[in-house]
């Protein structure tokens, strides 16, 4: 398989030359096969994005500063979960909550970015809530392309990752650039199923997939079988005990690592997780 690094180096080196005939009209090339790890340190040798760190703090985003209290919830996080990935050799988990509004998204970017303080850790966060992606607002990023350009093939792997730093944290994204209607379809793909295999197979990096409400389409459940483990995330006063039995029952074939329980009322951090 070529690797994107040999694909670009070889089209350097083609002899092109001019089109002479005007009614004549050149297919673009395909591009290569999904490489996660030669695309990620295709990307790495790239200038970090510097976040605006108020623009964090306004969405929540706070994990990446080890000495923010509000951080150690995830700090303690992190460490079970990868606690229990390392012992069954798993890198690639997936994040869902019940329905939306249960801060899913802010703990699997707050989650890479305590991962990411950990200097023998390398973190990929990707954004497969195709239906209402958040993860590049969250960060404050615009992307022209994204998951849904690899996946259409309009886009190489390595030109929509995009490497993030903040603080002393610095994570590896690839994010979703629109919303989509057609996300079934993509959640379905043999594209979107090569590209989950590809980052089980980059044992380079833990991977962490933000994906859809497992109740509010079927999006989460078709990719769940390909997943190595979830953390499901649910909510006071939002999330009904109805809502977590039915999660479970879709749950069965896939390890649920750990379960957080948000927005527990007084507790003394500001940003209340149980787990």
């Amino acid at each position: 398989m070529e690797t994107i690094r040999q694909a670009l180096e070889r089209s350097r080196k083609l002899d092109v030359r001019p089109i002479e005939r005007k009614d004549y009209i050149q297919a673009p090339a395909p591009l290569p096969p999904f490489n996660a790890d030669a695309a990620i340190a295709d990307r790495a040798t790239k200038k970090d994005l510097v976040l605006n760190l108020a623009h964090l703090e306004s969405n929540r985003i706070i994990a990446y500063d080890e000495a923010d209290a509000r951080s150690k919830s995830f700090d303690m996080l992190r460490t079970q979960v990868l606690q229990a990935m390392d012992q069954s050799n798993w890198n690639v988990l997936g994040i869902t909550s019940p329905t939306p509004g249960c801060g899913k998204s802010v703990t699997a970017v707050n989650l890479a970015f305590s991962i990411a303080r950990r200097r023998e850790r390398s973190v990929l966060l990707v954004d497969l809530d195709l239906q209402k992606p958040q993860v590049a607002k969250y960060l404050g990023v615009d992307c022209g392309s994204g998951v849904i350009s690899v996946l259409e093939e309009r886009a190489s792997l390595a030109d929509a990752l995009i490497q993030v730093r903040a603080g002393s944290s610095r994570i590896t994204v690839l994010p979703a650039e629109s919303a989509t209607s057609a996300s079934s379809a993509k959640m379905s793909s043999r594209e979107l199923s090569t590209l989950l295999q590809e980052f089980r197979r980059d044992r380079s990096h833990t991977v962490i997939l933000d994906l859809p409400p497992m109740l509010s389409s079927d999006d989460a459940l078709t990719v769940m079988p390909q997943l190595e483990c979830i953390l499901l995330v649910a909510a006071v006063g939002k999330s009904k005990v109805s809502e977590i039995a039915e999660c479970n029952k879709h749950l069965g074939s896939t390890e649920v690592i750990r379960f957080v329980l948000n927005k527990v009322p007084n507790l003394n951090s500001k940003y209340d997780y149980a787990y």
